[in-house]
């Protein structure tokens, strides 16, 4: 095996297990997944997690960093897609679309966040917060600027607004089943409903 192939092997086992960790912290929570799980959840003897993670905590930290980073980057590159002249509220609606397609896209990812990230041990969760608020300040900028381009009423508390977009997008993954409303479809309602409301 050339050096090449086996770093290519290193790094697809150290993702694979980065996947079995998050489905098993997804379903299980932080204390009943363990390092053995893990491994039999792969197909790795225990033993061999050790030659990639040093313990369960660095797999979890990876795990949530992965699931936070990889929501920005796709959003960013979504807003930063759409043409000259779009709106901020056309802004809004395009993260919106790309975050939720990236929850599902990733689902034991981005669920570890919602669901794990308070059962994690306080050095995890502060390594873990740096990448959170990077996120959700590039949010609140999204809402303050359609507030500001005069999109959005002045009145509106913007940090609840974004807090119930957030928490629409989040309960998604508990009931969301293919084969219904694809993930486009459903940012658009969410959307709707919170730029222009419900009401005749």
């Amino acid at each position: 095996m050339t050096a090449q192939h086996k770093r290519t092997e290193e790094t697809g086992t150290h993702v694979k297990i980065l996947a079995a960790a998050a489905s098993l912290f997804r379903s299980r929570g932080y204390e009943a997944t363990t390092l053995r799980g893990i491994a039999a959840e792969c197909g790795l003897k225990a033993g061999s997690i050790y030659y990639h993670f040093s313990s369960k905590d660095e797999i979890l930290a990876e795990v949530l960093d992965f699931g936070i980073k990889e929501l920005h980057r796709n959003v960013r590159e979504a807003v930063g897609a759409l043409p000259a002249g779009a709106s901020r509220c056309d802004a809004i609606a395009a993260a919106t679309r790309r975050h939720l397609e990236c929850m599902l896209e990733f689902g034991d990812f981005t669920a570890t966040n919602i669901r794990v990230f308070s059962q994690a041990p306080v050095e995890i969760q502060k390594r873990a917060l740096v990448a959170r608020r990077e996120y959700e300040a590039y949010w609140k900028s999204l809402f303050t600027d359609a507030r500001d381009a005069g999109e959005i009423r002045g009145d509106i508390d913007l940090s609840i607004a974004r807090l119930f977009l957030f928490g629409g997008m989040s309960w998604t993954l508990e009931w969301y089943r293919d084969g219904g409303l694809d993930a486009r479809e459903l940012a658009d309602l969410y959307t709707g409903i919170l730029l222009r409301g419900i009401a005749n």
